[in-house]
């Protein structure tokens, strides 16, 4: 007989409905944990039906633990869903499971093993419980020697995550360095990182705007190093005016402080998917459709 406590406890262990749970228990002669699996194939055919969404919300954190730390950005299809306990926890999970381990791709932190089973077996089943589709986009693992210091900063809740390291400056040095990078969006820390295709189509450019303004080649040409500089102080974070003190650079800013900038990773949630449009009656009329 399959009793109301043992459909309540598997509907708390897995967030299925009651219905699911009571028909997983009776496909499974009351074995709950032979129900938790059957949910769990549940879910993947759940999971499978939203793999054509974009999931283009979510959160990007940090998680420090000593000379480790973890930065990760997590997708989910609404906004609404990025601020479900749920989905924070996942967010967790992983930060957690990257610091506790070494992995090197997407791929081998979702085949490291969790609670029985695997990291993707646990985004599988929150997919189903959560109800949209879910994407673990991309993360960092970064450490640091007892010299250095982390400095972290998260901007509106988690759209924005930057993790700096720095060599003999402070933790709140970093922070600053992290909040700079926040809200200027650097897209490299110094110029040797620029690829040199980049920075030959800018020169092109450049050279060309000299030219139309009327100016002979040799004189555009030297335009363009003058250019390209200002090109460099746009793009590279140690170039940059501090956001705080626009007389100097972030460069200097910390060396004023007896360090040096060692490594920032900056996330930003969505950077870079193209998210589908979609005229909201239009949507709620799907739904309509959908629910008949």
């Amino acid at each position: 007989m399959i009793t109301a406590s043992l459909v309540k406890e598997l509907r708390e262990k897995t967030g299925a409905g009651m219905l699911d749970c009571k028909k997983a228990l009776e496909a499974n002669n009351g074995d709950i944990n032979a129900a938790v699996d059957w949910l769990r194939e549940k879910g993947i055919s759940k999971a499978a039906k939203k793999a054509d969404r974009i999931a283009a919300e979510g959160l990007a954190a940090i998680l420090i633990e000593g000379n480790t730390a973890a930065i990760v950005e997590v997708n989910s299809e609404t906004d609404f869903v990025a601020k479900n306990d749920e989905f924070k926890d996942l967010v967790q999970v992983l930060l957690k499971t990257i610091v506790a381990n070494d992995p090197k791709t997407v791929e081998e932190v979702l085949a490291l093993p969790y609670e029985g089973a695997t990291i993707n077996d646990y985004l599988i089943a929150k997919t189903a419980k959560i109800g949209e589709k879910l994407s673990f986009r991309r993360f960092m693992r970064v450490t640091k020697s007892d010299s250095e210091n982390f400095g972290e900063y998260i901007h509106m809740g988690g759209k924005i995550a930057v993790l700096t390291v720095v060599d003999g400056a402070s933790s709140e040095v970093a922070k600053d360095v992290s909040m700079h990078a926040a809200a200027m969006r650097p897209k490299y820390v110094t110029r040797e990182e620029v690829p040199s295709e980049v920075v030959e189509h800018e020169k092109t450019v450049l050279k060309e705007q000299a030219m139309a303004e009327g100016k002979p080649a040799e004189i555009a040409e030297k335009m363009v190093n003058g250019r390209v500089n200002k090109f460099f102080k746009e793009i590279c974070l140690l170039e940059q005016p501090f956001v705080k003190d626009g007389d100097v650079t972030v460069e200097t800013y910390v060396k004023n402080n007896g360090g040096t900038i060692k490594s920032v990773t900056r996330f930003e949630v969505g950077e870079g998917i193209e998210k589908r449009e979609e005229n909201f009656a239009e949507e709620v009329m799907k739904q309509q459709q959908a629910s008949k």
